[in-house]
């Protein structure tokens, strides 16, 4: 059955919500903007990898690099084009070449409408047990074609407040003083520091204090899984209590689980939950271990489940993040749709790459999220992005 925009929008109770917003003269008249000469009315999803070349190297309480794989994705329809991305971190346990491989099996065409998300997505999600970056590649693309399609970007279509966004945190990873110093000089503009710690206690206040001798933003901290003694635990963040820290991020291991809520039962600071957090599933097994939760869309397939994630967070009265990898704008600003529900945001990813291939998007201005009005994910196509 075909779907088109004023049935998708009244399937997805929307048009009596946008009918005092949006009115539908505007909305064609903002798609056909976007559109270039009529296109086949079959959805053709295309890649290509990237590498995402870090300005600095990048070192969490395990691990460093000096680039991260991509790959980006383009959905055509009808003269429409929507983009997409997996960022794969080693961690994810992703690669270019899987990534690859699993787009390879994706077959669009079978659907006779982009607007049939929630089918789109369900299929896309049923072809392999994992691949979740992969499958966020095909959503953001779904995603940002859709909104073109609609003359909208989805904070929009979801009816959200813009003005509710938080500021996102510039990332400082762990180094070496002289380092740490000049990465905290980098992170003027912003508002909030994120500081990656969890290696031994001597490095980590080393990383504290040097910041501190620098500036007195507030910090938020992720210690990555790092600290494996829920005493010691909540010692160092009596400590960072101290130090204008507002928030601990994935304290210990993601598996322990009846430790965390001990920490969590006495901790004087929020403890969000990252790794041990990956998709829809896991929010209500994570409520009363953690105070909330931190969504990434490179995690969680993309904005499809992210959007049902806040819904159930809320609903357990659980305070939700916004997070991403080392990613272009594209993926950035996809994830920057669900920021005026969340208390926190670390959508960075763009800024600490040096071959950012995308322009337009989500924007950091004053140290705050900024969202696009533009449709889609709002992106602008440069001399940078590659061509396929």
């Amino acid at each position: 059955m075909k779907t088109d925009r004023r049935s998708f929008l009244k399937s997805a109770g929307l048009l009596t919500a946008a009918a005092t917003v949006i009115n539908p003269v505007d909305i064609f008249a903002s798609a056909q903007k976007g559109k270039k000469a009529a296109g086949s009315k079959k959805m053709e999803l295309t890649w290509i990898p990237y590498d995402a070349k870090m300005k600095h190297t990048f070192t969490i309480a395990n691990s460093s690099r000096t680039h991260t794989p991509l790959v980006l994705t383009k959905i055509t329809y009808d003269g429409y084009e929507g983009y997409g991305e997996a960022s794969m971190p080693p961690y994810l346990g992703e690669s270019q070449a899987s990534v690859l491989e699993f787009l390879k099996r994706v077959n669009l065409g079978q659907f006779s409408s982009p607007f049939m998300i929630e089918d789109i997505t369900k299929y896309v999600d049923s072809i392999t047990s994992y691949n979740c970056a992969a499958k966020a590649a095909v959503d953001i693309a779904l995603h940002d074609l859709v909104g073109k399609m609609l003359g909208q970007p989805w904070w929009k279509i979801w009816g959200w407040d813009p003005t509710t966004c938080p500021n996102t945190s510039f990332t400082v990873g762990l180094d070496t003083e002289d380092v740490v110093r000049e990465k905290t000089k980098e992170a003027a503009p912003y508002k909030v520091i994120k500081v990656k710690l969890g290696r031994t206690e001597e490095q980590d206040k080393m990383m504290i204090n040097t910041i501190r001798s620098v500036t007195d933003t507030v910090i938020c901290v992720d210690a990555n899984q790092g600290w494996k003694d829920k005493y010691y635990a909540l010692d160092m963040i009596h400590w960072l209590n101290e130090r204008n820290v507002n928030m601990i991020e994935q304290p210990m291991s993601k598996y322990a689980l009846d430790q965390t809520a001990w920490l969590t039962e006495r901790s004087p600071l929020p403890i969000i939950a990252d790794e041990a957090c990956q998709r829809l599933t896991d929010v209500k097994k994570l409520h009363g271990a953690y105070h909330g939760i931190n969504i990434k869309l490179m995690k969680c397939t993309g904005l499809r489940e992210a959007r049902e994630m806040v819904s159930l967070a809320q609903s357990l009265d659980m305070k939700l993040m916004v997070g991403c990898m080392s990613e272009t704008s594209c993926a950035i600003s996809a994830g920057a749709q669900i920021a005026p529900k969340t208390e926190w945001a670390d959508l960075d990813g763009n800024v600490l790459i040096a071959n950012d291939c995308f322009g337009g998007g989500m924007k950091v201005v004053d140290g705050k999220v900024t969202l696009s009005d533009a449709p889609g994910l709002g992106l602008e196509i440069t001399k940078d992005t590659p061509k396929f």
